[in-house]
């Protein structure tokens, strides 16, 4: 918090920081209990009316009246990563899209509509990477017309937690009735520790999803377009444990190499083998052959309530990069998957 000469605490900030990152401290509501200061980090999205709109890291919108604030101050774009490796929202934006290539794309303006009969919002969705060439209101429009003559429902993906990601749009989205449906967080890190992590023993790897594959793979009755998008991608690799003869595979993954990087996905295994190192040795396995390819960083997407991913990709050395979020056209039917 900002502390003046006098030793007060200051605010800092105004209507004219919207868009930027701040930290404030308020105070607790009026009848809430014994008084006492929150502080709350993210971009400013709006100040009107003597309300100031702030969204954090993972999306949440807080609502902060202007006169409870105590102190409050603009601070860097986005916090200084301590380890992993070096890489920026729009960078990861391309690799992350180019691992769940869509059927059929069209451009608007910088946006690209994405479609693929449906199979995750990932490839059905708005990736905003800039201008829309015309305002938002005109854009959205475009965009649940597009959508709409598919039989589809329209999405947005946004970003937030990181330098150039969309605080705003999220804000403005809002604003509009828009639905977030999804958050998840993109993962990053050195590809090396997920090499060395296990031998690999018994993993097989395929070019493609075959039909043993597919049976452990948690969306059932993947169809053609389905299979076109799992298949997408620079350079693509799926792993197998088998299981007992007959029986669906006891773990699998899904490894996509483009340049640098290596992105994990559809990482599952038999509930009845959990807890004996089977994703880790799908995700070494993977991690072999991409290094092989020349990768050498990883990232990998997963959904906030997933603690058990999150602890193991966290024993592996990967850590949240940037949250994203789904948003969804109002009265619009959902989409299966991230």
């Amino acid at each position: 918090m900002e502390i003046s000469a006098h030793g007060r605490l200051e605010v800092r900030i105004t209507a004219d920081d919207v868009g930027k990152r701040v930290s404030v401290r308020r105070l607790s509501e009026p009848g809430a209990g014994p008084e006492k200061f929150t502080d709350t980090v993210g971009v400013l999205t709006s100040w009107n009316d003597g309300v100031l709109m702030i969204t954090s890291r993972d999306g949440r919108s807080v609502r902060i009246a202007e006169s409870a604030l105590v102190a409050g101050k603009v601070i860097p774009a986005a916090p200084a990563r301590r380890r992993g490796p070096a890489a920026g929202y729009p960078e990861l934006a391309r690799v992350a899209s180019r691992a769940w290539r869509p059927v059929e794309s069209e451009r608007l303006g910088e946006w690209e509509l994405r479609a693929a009969g449906g199979f995750t919002r990932r490839a059905n969705s708005v990736l905003p990477s800039g201008d829309p060439g015309t305002g938002l209101d005109a854009a959205l429009e475009a965009v649940c017309r597009w959508y709409g003559e598919r039989g589809l429902p329209a999405y947005v993906q946004t970003a937030t937690g990181a330098e150039g990601t969309q605080e705003l749009l999220c804000a403005e989205l809002e604003r509009r009735g828009w639905v977030r449906e999804v958050t998840a967080e993109l993962w990053t890190g050195a590809l090396a520790p997920v090499a060395d992590a296990a031998g690999g023993a018994g993993v097989e790897l395929s070019r493609e999803a075959d039909e043993a594959w597919l049976s452990r793979y948690q969306r059932k009755g993947v169809s053609e377009v389905a299979l076109r998008v799992l298949g997408s991608g620079p350079s693509v690799w799926f792993a197998t444990v088998p299981g007992a003869p007959g029986a669906a595979p006891a773990a699998i993954g899904r490894c996509v190499v483009d340049g640098r990087w290596a992105g994990f996905a559809a990482v599952e295994v038999d509930p009845a083998r959990r807890r004996q190192g089977l994703a880790t040795e799908v995700m070494a396995a993977l991690a072999r052959r991409a290094l092989d390819e020349g990768a050498s960083a990883a990232w990998l997407q997963v959904e906030s309530g997933n603690e058990g991913a999150r602890g193991l990709y966290a024993r592996l050395g990967l850590a949240p990069h940037h949250a994203y979020h789904h948003y969804r056209r109002p009265d619009a039917g959902g989409a299966g998957g991230s």
